[in-house]
């Protein structure tokens, strides 16, 4: 059931993980990952999604890691 978004206006990248209702979420650097009550992952905000998605494509041609943050 996952969905995802692209935000041009704000440049953010929205994947949705579960349909579950989101209680709580948690900021790590680019990354906000939302939570339901039971802390199940169940969005993930990635801020700067242009340039995430551009890196990630170009690791894959490249096939290499690439650090996304």
């Amino acid at each position: 059931m996952s969905k995802i978004r692209y935000s041009k206006d704000v440049d953010i990248l929205h994947i949705e993980l579960s349909d579950r209702p989101i209680d709580h979420a948690q900021d790590s650097g680019p990354f906000i990952i939302h939570f339901s009550d039971n802390d199940e992952p169940v969005l993930l905000e990635v801020q700067g999604g242009k340039d995430f998605l551009l890196k990630s494509l170009r690791a894959l041609f490249e096939e290499e890691e690439a650090a996304l943050m």
